[in-house]
């Protein structure tokens, strides 16, 4: 397992884009507001081969109206969302078990 974070769009994509290179088996990513706006990230989600697991803290469904749409959420596995920083166990725990099927 390795974590990283960036506030810099290119440098998300390329992480993503690494990650079936590097023998990853699964992406949790948290994409903040990229969620919402990155044709970027999605695609490079969509292309990289590596299941994914999209992370929110908050519920982005009782956020307002523009949170509510997830650019990424049809390329990814799944979705965890408004559980604070339990949604990161969550979602590890799931990584692991996509993981375990690989």
């Amino acid at each position: 397992m390795e974590a990283r974070q960036s506030n810099y769009e290119g440098e998300l994509v390329t992480w993503i884009q690494q990650a079936g290179a590097e023998g990853f088996r699964a992406v949790v990513i948290n994409a903040g507001a990229y969620t919402h706006t990155s044709v970027a990230v999605r695609d490079a989600l969509s292309a990289s081969g590596v299941p994914a697991i999209e992370v929110h803290l908050s519920n982005i469904h009782k956020r307002e109206e523009f949170r509510r749409t997830s650019l990424i959420s049809d390329v990814v596995v799944g979705q965890i969302a408004g559980f604070g920083h339990q949604s990161y166990l969550l979602a590890l725990r799931a990584a692991a078990e996509l993981g375990a099927d690989g």
